[in-house]
């Protein structure tokens, strides 16, 4: 695909490369009183991102996705310049599954040279991944809200891989009251049960089977909550026995949190978020699974 600085129209899919340009598609579509759900995306398109987008077609008049890897989410040891860049491909895979508008625009366009402002999610912003990644929700916070702004969807669609994400957004929605619903679509696996994320590109056949070990983890932990166990710490102890049996898997985190909050929790008989986070070999995976109020 050509990058231009005027839409691009395929087939079926509109692809706008600046914020004028995609504000003035979307004011279009929501003038026809059509519904606009959005699917956020960094792109190295997965079957994952593409059930967030079958989602939105099943709610909504018409879908939009972005493609964007934002730079201010990550850390300056991390992995942006490496990130997966997949476009032509993914291009063909929205295309596919029926996405009308894409939002593909350049760091410049979003961060213009003399940028100041930054959406701060505040101390949640520092729970699980923003305790490992300093300045990461801020980041993440920053490029949603402006995605809102331009894009002004109705419902905005993400996955509950990325749980400590949505419980930060749920946030930001509810204190700048702004007019979008999300909506948290279950998390989608691999059939030997690795959560699915463009990181697991990086992993070597190797280190993909020694992965597994975060899936297996929480598995454990939630067959003993189905017993009956409340013991948040007791449902922890048992995902860091289960991660133990994998040395060369180095733990980030593993947690029993309110999904809300992202706190600590004693006592899960109102409902926990299980989340783990662990490098293997050089690439840092997450996972997790929400536990329903007993």
């Amino acid at each position: 695909m050509q990058l231009l600085s005027e839409p691009v129209a395929t087939a079926s899919l509109t692809i706008c490369r600046t914020p004028s340009e995609m504000q003035a598609a979307c004011r279009e579509l929501r003038a026809s009183g059509l519904t606009l759900g959005l699917v956020p995306t960094m792109g190295a398109l997965h079957t994952g991102h593409l059930s967030l987008v079958a989602a939105a077609l099943a709610e909504c008049d018409a879908v939009a996705a972005s493609i964007f890897v934002n730079p201010t989410q990550f850390g300056p040891d991390e992995d942006y310049e490496s990130y997966p860049r997949t476009f032509d491909e993914d291009c063909r895979k929205l295309e596919a599954a029926g996405v009308r508008l894409l939002f593909a625009p350049s760091a410049a366009d979003m961060y213009p040279p003399d940028n100041t402002t930054f959406v701060d999610p505040g101390e949640i912003g520092t729970r699980l991944d923003g305790a490992s990644r300093p300045g990461h929700f801020r980041g993440v916070a920053t490029i949603v809200s402006r995605l809102f702004n331009i894009i002004g969807p109705d419902r905005a669609y993400f996955g509950q891989k990325d749980a400590a994400q949505v419980a930060v957004l749920r946030r930001m929605v509810r204190d700048l009251n702004l007019p979008v619903s999300l909506v948290v679509c279950p998390i989608y696996r691999e059939p030997d049960g690795l959560a699915m994320s463009s990181r697991n590109r990086y992993l070597s056949p190797e280190e993909r089977q020694r992965a597994l070990i975060l899936s297996r983890a929480l598995a454990a932990a939630r067959h003993l909550a189905r017993h009956g166990e409340t013991s948040a710490e007791a449902l922890r102890t048992t995902m860091l026995t289960a991660l133990a049996t994998e040395p060369e898997v180095r733990l980030d985190y593993a947690a029993v949190v309110d999904p809300d909050t992202l706190l600590p929790i004693a006592d899960t008989s109102h409902g926990a978020l299980l989340a783990v986070a662990a490098w293997v070999g050089a690439t840092r995976l997450i996972d997790n699974h929400l536990l329903p109020p007993r």
